[in-house]
């Protein structure tokens, strides 16, 4: 069995390791092995706990926004490409090689997919919340969404980085960004190469197990490119 310590120290908790376990077993696994619990319903639990703590934190961090961009706000934290990036910061090795997944998922490259990360950070999120109570589960998750809760309101209107970068670029008169995409690997297990192109020019590369997620952050790459040349000119 891998060693679970470095996704421990990530966390900055410990589990037992029966629920520990749990919270990193995929039903791909389970079919597999005689229906083991899964994580499903410690997903289920850590949804909760994770859209609540970060709806509490937009709510107190922005008082003068309205209902509706709390929500626009919350959305662009708590979304499976976000979660999913969360999950490959966990140690050194990412969420994806802690988890426990049926043979046919693993050789069809489930350890990387959004989807999969994305659920398995929320079960990690309700175990926590199970063993240690709310207010160790909100530190967590706080710590481990600090970037994103910081990033989200400077996003603009469309609180997305594609949408982001478009309405950048055409506030300074560079016109609309466009994406070159590349990919490499067998069909069961892709990876995407994005990149955008600014008047002629490359601003941002990303790399990603869809299109989507490639872009994504190739938008986000090219937007930080351009905030940061605009911030060291002021």
């Amino acid at each position: 069995m891998t060693d679970r310590t470095p996704l421990l120290k990530a966390l900055g908790v410990d589990l037992p390791d029966e629920l520990l376990t749990i919270s990193l077993t995929h039903r791909s696994y389970s079919y597999e092995n005689g229906g083991l619990p899964t994580n499903e319903r410690l997903e289920f639990l850590g949804d909760a706990v994770l859209g609540l703590t970060i709806t509490e934190e937009l709510y107190h961090r922005h008082p003068d926004r309205t209902e509706g961009d709390l929500a626009k706000l919350r959305a662009s934290i708590v979304n499976t490409h976000a979660l999913a990036d969360v999950g490959r910061e966990l140690s050194d090795d990412g969420l994806g090689a802690y988890l426990l997944l049926g043979k046919g998922e693993e050789n069809s490259g489930g350890a990387g997919k959004a989807s999969i990360l994305a659920d398995g950070v929320e079960s990690l999120l309700g175990a926590i919340y199970l063993e240690h109570g709310i207010v160790t589960a909100r530190e967590v998750i706080l710590r481990l969404f600090a970037s994103l809760l910081d990033t989200a309101p400077t996003l603009g209107a469309g609180l997305d980085w594609k949408s982001s970068l478009q309405e950048l670029t055409a506030s300074r008169g560079m016109g609309v960004p466009s994406y070159t995409v590349t990919s490499t690997g067998p069909d069961h297990d892709k990876e995407f190469t994005a990149m955008v192109i600014i008047a002629d020019d490359e601003y941002g590369r990303g790399v990603g197990r869809t299109k989507k997620e490639a872009e994504l952050k190739a938008a986000a790459a090219a937007w930080n490119a351009l905030t940061s040349a605009a911030d060291e000119d002021a």
